[in-house]
């Protein structure tokens, strides 16, 4: 990646989503401008000159097992160094264990950047950050005071154990079993399947949280605990002593993010603690992956920077006949630079969601309001599918950019692709985010979502003033998406479901086109990438929303035979 998206980023933070108020909290106090300025400004230095330049070699030569022990790409270990020791692990976890205690909101720029630079190391503080939250709101105290420094500090590493081969969506499925081995420790014994980064010679050990069920358990996800199994369990000192009962078995083989080690995981009597009480795993995972879920989203966002830039820089060097503006690069013809500026439309409506859920859940921690709880949880899956959406679009069309060049992988723009296509699916597929909207996050009434529209709606209205065509349709797409909110809310669940995935997009295309209009009003040399995502783009909510409105209409029709079974 040419170089980090800081001033996008703090342009977003300062016009966009209100950072200012959030740094007025007593919470966030110590959030200031210049603190603001300055961590975006070292983090950016970071991934632009030590993590960037490790993502090639991560996809060239990937992660592997050797004799049982795994061996990480080439230059990881530096750039991890790097992550660590700059405290980055910890930005938004809490002083007293040694975080930083800053807003999520900056650490989800943070994590932006990183994933843009390297995305196959991004997940390894990614994983860690998702457990260190876990364990901060479940955790007993002691296994607080002895795990979490060292997490947050990156001197080890967190993973999230819960899919089995037969246990993926359906996570009520899951068999791995914990006994109690009656000195309050429990034995856990299982498999587990794409585990990332399960194991790693970057650290000294590596800290499992495993979805487990007790031998008295209930049947589906009530009966699931949630155990923290260590590698190497901790000594008197808290250092890493015998090996504990638990392997790699083997290292999948993927479509990309080669360097981000892919475990299968067996746990062979394993000693494990548990997190929080009995039957209380599924409520303390999700707060490990409702954290995981928006920084996958940014991991999209992210790619898409990094493919975005290196599309522009081939378009603008690459010479193919007569532009009509007389640039000497396919930049100057008309379908390249669409493609181009509708990407970098997108690009910013994906991060402006983003960086507004991450607010949201800000807010809501630092005045326990519950309509910012709302607005975050609403945003989460609309963030997470859009982002990873928009990732694997944008880097598709940077192959596209670079034509022929583009699938030759010497150029390197086929491997954002193949890294940003695993994010649609894991921490939750798209489907299921969109699932999740139009289910538990209309469950209220849809009272969250009508709350956001109408502010979309109050925006637009007094923006009429300034720019009264580009204001006009946002109204009208907000206008719509109230409509169809309300209709969806008057159908049963399996209706609302088979038209989740165009409604889902269809809220987010609204957002961005709202997110435009802002930054256009704040800035007028932002006002031509408005007008291309709220001329070009936003007009594609409208047939969305109506193929939403259609429900299960019809797909049962076409069954097994029509679908060539």
């Amino acid at each position: 990646m040419a170089h980090a998206p800081a001033a996008d980023q703090r342009f977003i933070l300062d016009h966009i989503v209100d950072f200012a108020g959030l740094a007025g909290t007593d919470r966030f106090r110590d959030a200031t401008p210049d603190v603001t300025a300055a961590i975006l400004t070292e983090a950016a230095r970071l991934c632009d000159e030590v993590v960037a330049p490790v993502n090639r070699d991560g996809d060239l030569h990937p992660a592997r097992l050797e004799n049982g022990v795994l061996r990480s790409s080439p230059g990881f270990d530096r750039a991890y160094r790097g992550i660590a020791e700059g405290g980055w692990v910890g930005v938004s976890a809490a002083v007293e264990y040694g975080g930083m205690g800053l807003p999520h909101t900056l650490a989800t720029c943070v994590n932006e950047m990183l994933a843009g630079a390297c995305l196959s190391l991004q997940l390894k503080p990614l994983l860690s950050q998702g457990q260190i939250e876990a364990l901060e709101h479940h955790a007993s105290d002691d296994l607080k005071a002895l795990y979490l420094p060292k997490l947050i500090s990156g001197e080890w590493s967190g993973t999230m154990n819960l899919t089995e081969p037969q246990a993926g969506s359906d996570v009520g499925a899951l068999r791995c079993r914990a006994e109690p081995d009656g000195d309050g420790t429990y034995r856990v014994t299982g498999q587990k399947i794409f585990i990332t980064w399960g194991d790693s010679d970057l650290v000294p050990n590596v800290c499992h949280l495993v979805l487990a069920r007790l031998p008295d358990a209930a049947p589906g996800t009530k009966g699931i605990s949630l155990f923290l199994v260590p590698k190497f369990l901790p000594d008197e000192g808290g250092n890493p002593g015998v090996a504990n009962s638990l392997r790699v078995v083997s290292l999948e083989h993927k479509l990309g993010i080669h360097g981000s080690p892919t475990c299968v995981m067996e746990f062979q009597g394993a000693k494990g603690w548990l997190v929080d009480a009995p039957g209380k795993g599924m409520a303390a995972m999700f707060t490990m992956m409702n954290n995981a879920r928006l920084g996958v989203g940014m991991q999209g966002v992210g790619v898409a920077e990094a493919a975005l830039q290196k599309a522009v820089a081939f378009a603008a060097e690459r010479v193919q006949g007569k532009t009509p503006d007389g640039s000497p690069g396919i930049i100057g013809h008309a379908d390249v630079r669409r493609m181009l500026a509708e990407a970098r439309a997108e690009v910013f409506s994906a991060r402006v969601i983003g960086l507004a859920c991450a607010r949201a859940i800000d807010m809501a921690t630092a005045t326990g309001d519950g309509d910012c709880r709302a607005r975050a949880a609403l945003l989460t899956p609309i963030a997470k599918a859009y982002g990873t959406d928009i990732g694997i679009r944008v880097a598709d069309l940077g192959v596209q950019v670079h034509g022929g060049m583009g699938f030759i992988e010497e150029t390197g723009a086929a491997q954002y692709l193949r890294d940003a296509r695993i994010t649609a699916i894991y921490e939750g597929t798209n489907g299921i985010q969109a699932m999740d909207l139009v289910g538990r996050k209309l469950a209220d009434g849809g009272e969250a979502a009508l709350r956001l529209i109408a502010e979309i709606e109050s925006d637009a209205a007094e923006a009429r003033a300034h720019l009264p065509d580009l204001a006009g349709e946002v109204w009208q797409s907000a206008e719509n998406l109230r409509e169809a909110t309300e209709a969806l809310l008057a159908m049963d669940l399996n209706d609302r479901f088979a038209g989740a995935v165009p409604y889902l997009h269809g809220f987010a295309l609204v957002l961005g086109g709202h997110a435009h209009l802002r930054a256009a009003l704040a800035d007028a040399a932002r006002l031509p990438l408005a007008r291309v995502m709220i001329r070009r783009l936003l007009p594609g909510h409208a047939p969305l929303l109506a193929v939403a409105r259609e429900g299960a209409s019809g797909l049962y029709d076409v069954g097994p035979e029509l679908l060539g079974a």
